[in-house]
């Protein structure tokens, strides 16, 4: 596309490319994400990375010229996360199998820890408050600063008295008992459910970087070392006139409270992929099969192209294949988003995956495994949901530095608090808990992880909620780029059209010196050999009336013009009256018949036999049933909307009509259709190309946003960013709907992801003390911080729910 990501400057885009998707572990949030991007982007050889924290990938365009993908791996590793070379005989299913399973076990993980670390946190506070009382009394008789957390202090105000009456002996426990409890029961959470904070922050320090982990390492660790040396030396505290307070409570109760929002956040990220999931397993396990002369099932691995496959009605069609007999209704409503089921007889594609409703088909097994149109549809959705949207570059920007910044505002506010109280009660001591107190709470609070779901996510429920409309998109790019569009370019031929067209009419020219028959049979063995629609509907035409056919040769399609050839030692022209002219042929006698009907919309062919005008037939297309209602809501859209067709300018004109479109441009070749669009493209239109043929792949390349009509054969052509599996129009507006109401989904989590951090770590660092004498506990800053990634998710699968018919 012309707005396609531009290679890295590595490597010029003349050179071959090659693409591998690597797994990448250990990547907690947008500043690993970040890092990871940022050291492949700059590596030689490289011409383009995306780096997925949702999809835990790097997607990496590279020259094998100049890089080997073990060297790729090798520079992931050199960040501190790691990577393996991607196993090459899975297909997208194994793929999608292990990645679901990855994020199942992950959120059990998650889940245990998060009730285990829950569990640890009633049982501190339990435990903290018998000693915070006595404490807090020590401090008062002795004029003493306590270190308490805000949030523990207020538990205590309210929970105490009742706590007093059930739990009266733990008051009888001395202090110190208390504290050294505490403390082995905070090791035992911080070893156990908070350990892959800790782990993950000591590889990113040993690898000169920072991420989310290392503020909440940072963060705990600082309150749980402040708490041990209370426990072990309180006299230390005493002669500066502080009490001995402990933070074990807080360190556990912001474990519990993080891992908590992690596990919800792991929960939510296995909903984003549930369109995904649902696609992967309609691959049946076992195929119906007739093998020397008996009906076997056998595993789907061991069919065989060519292999006879029975189904049975309400079974699911385990390969993709052509119908040999039988008659059935299938529903491909998962696939192509198409509710009503297709009728499927002789010769018919079927595809592997979709449910036989009716009736008992047997078809042929044509395409297998990796090739088959389910397991492509898995590859372009994993693929897709690996890319990054354009609008991510801000957050990326941003993460990159954040923790370091985060990091450098915990500092300055520790020191801004240390020196304000010290100023104020001349007790160093005192002033060192305040300003501790809120260093921890601007370290907890600041996340980076909702920066980083904040388009991922969405890019993944968005490509989801696009293939159950029948609307596969290549990527984010694309994505965005679709709500961007303000004019959409049509083909006509199997886009408005239905793509089948029948002959109407056959008329001789007076003094042609053929018969119909024989102009029948003359044309039909030309086109044969072309692949053209219209030709296609000559030779069935041709085949019904009992004309036996020749084989042509010296056969050549001119592009935009027709076909010529020998038959039977004859030479046979069929085309517009532009090729009639080329071979001096006039065709005078019939054009007024062939303009007429051009202007009922059918499509008149001339034919020339022997440099002699002999006869027209004309070819009509019908029009797709829900091409107008498309087109008339495109143009409620505010969009502009423009046929561009190689058919003559009358035939094109009446259909265009029909539909409500005004402009209209026809007779061009596709180099005219690339130089019609790039004459869009120069006064300031975004355009989209919709198409479905060969001819259409440079116009698709040259527009903003390429999008191909599924005919049955290919899933997608390299020329098109969005495919639409149910081949009507009505799948362009899905697509321009789902990227504006996803872009609105971007916008408002980068919103809400850098709002929450501008306002949260102000908050935390203390600028409400001064007007309301108000401070964050640390406690609720790892809570806010846990709401922060699970909203930016949770507000990404609302698009899951969204209507756009």
């Amino acid at each position: 596309m012309t707005n396609a990501s531009p290679p890295s400057a590595n490597s010029s885009s003349s050179e071959p490319s090659e693409k591998i998707i690597i797994p990448v572990t250990g990547m907690t949030c947008a500043a690993c994400q970040a890092r990871v991007q940022r050291t492949l982007t700059q590596t030689p050889g490289v011409r383009e990375a995306a780096v997925n924290l949702m999809m835990g990938n790097a997607t990496v365009a590279y020259d094998p010229a100049t890089i080997a993908p073990a060297a790729i791996i090798e520079t992931i590793r050199s960040t501190g996360y790691g990577a393996e070379l991607p196993v090459p005989e899975r297909t997208g299913f194994d793929e999608q199998l292990a990645h679901d399973q990855s994020q199942e076990e992950e959120f059990r993980d998650l889940r245990r820890k998060a009730i285990a670390s829950g569990v640890a946190s009633v049982i501190a506070m339990v435990v903290s408050m018998p000693l915070m009382s006595r404490l807090v009394t020590d401090a008062h008789g002795a004029g003493m600063q306590g270190a308490s957390d805000p949030f523990v202090r207020w538990s205590m105000r309210v929970f105490e008295p009742l706590h007093r009456s059930w739990l009266a002996w733990l008051y009888e426990v001395p202090p110190r008992a208390l504290a050294w409890a505490l403390l082995v029961l905070t090791v035992g959470v911080m070893g156990w459910a908070g350990r892959r904070f800790y782990t993950s922050a000591w590889a990113a320090f040993r690898h000169h970087a920072a991420n989310m982990d290392t503020l909440v390492a940072v963060g705990t660790g600082a309150a749980f070392v402040y708490s041990v040396v209370a426990t072990v030396a309180p006299g230390l505290f005493l002669r500066h006139g502080v009490v001995p307070d402990v933070y074990y409570e807080a360190v556990v109760i912001i474990i519990a409270l993080i891992l908590t929002g992690n596990a919800f956040e792991a929960r939510a990220k296995r909903q984003t992929s549930s369109a995904l999931r649902a696609l992967a397993r309609l691959q049946p396990k076992t195929a119906r099969i007739i093998r020397e002369g008996s009906e076997r099932d056998v595993p789907i691995e061991q069919v065989q192209v060519g292999d006879v496959v029975v189904v049975r009605p309400g079974e699911r069609l385990p390969v993709d294949g052509s119908v040999l007999s039988g008659s059935s209704a299938v529903d491909e409503s998962l696939l192509t988003g198409e509710s009503m089921p297709v009728t499927k007889q002789a010769n018919d594609r079927v595809i592997g995956g979709t449910i036989n409703t009716t009736g008992s088909l047997q078809y042929s097994a044509t395409t297998l495994g990796t090739a088959s149109t389910l397991a492509q549809i898995v590859k372009l959705m994993r693929d897709a949901q690996g890319t990054r949207a354009p609008i991510q570059a801000l957050a990326d920007r941003v993460s990159g530095v954040f923790v370091p910044i985060v990091i450098t505002i915990a500092l300055a506010t520790f020191v801004t608090w240390f020196v304000a109280v010290h100023a104020s009660s001349g007790n160093a001591g005192g002033a060192a808990v305040r300003a501790l107190a809120a260093a921890i709470a601007v370290l907890i609070i600041a996340c980076p992880c909702a920066m980083g779901l904040a388009v991922p996510t969405a890019v993944m429920v968005a490509t989801g909620r696009g293939a159950e409309l029948g609307v596969l998109i290549k990527g984010g790019q694309a994505l965005q780029r679709a709500g961007d569009v303000t004019t959409v370019v049509l083909d006509k031929t199997g886009t408005v059209t239905e793509g089948k067209p029948t002959v109407t009419d056959v008329l001789l020219a007076p003094d042609g010196g053929v018969n119909e028959n024989d102009l029948l049979q003359l044309v039909a063995s030309l086109e044969r050999s072309s692949e053209h629609p219209l030709a296609d509907a000559i030779v069935r035409h041709a085949n019904a009336r009992g004309a036996v056919l020749s084989d042509a040769v010296e056969f050549r399609a001119l592009t935009g013009r027709g076909a010529t050839g020998r038959v039977n030692g004859r030479s046979v022209l069929v085309g517009n009256d532009a090729l009639m002219a080329e071979h001096g042929i006039d065709v005078t006698s019939l054009r007024f018949e062939a303009e007429r009907l051009a202007g009922d919309a059918r499509t008149p062919m001339y034919v020339g036999v022997d440099s002699r005008f002999v006869g027209v037939l004309a070819v009509a297309d019908p029009i797709r049933a829900t091409s107008r209602e498309a087109l008339s809501q495109l143009a409620a859209m505010g969009l502009e909307i423009v046929m561009l067709t190689g058919d003559n300018q009358r035939t094109a004109e009446a259909i265009a009509r029909t539909v409500g479109v005004t402009c209209v441009v026809a007779g061009v070749l596709p180099e005219g259709k690339v130089a019609e669009i790039k004459r869009l493209q120069s006064g300031g239109a975004v355009v989209a190309m919709v198409g479905d043929g060969t001819n259409d792949a440079p116009a698709l390349m040259q527009s903003d946003l390429g999008v191909g009509l599924h005919t049955g054969t290919d899933i997608a052509t390299e020329a098109a960013d969005v495919t639409l599996m149910r081949g009507d129009l009505l799948g362009v507006v899905y697509t321009i709907r789902l990227s504006r109401r996803t872009m609105r989904t971007m916008k408002q989590n980068l919103f809400w992801a850098f709002v929450y951090n501008v306002v949260g770590i102000p908050i935390a660092a203390g600028a409400l003390y001064p007007a309301f004498g108000l401070m964050l506990s640390p406690i609720l800053a790892s809570a806010a911080m846990a709401f922060s990634s699970v909203s930016v998710v949770a507000n990404s699968l609302r698009l899951r729910r969204a209507r756009f018919t």
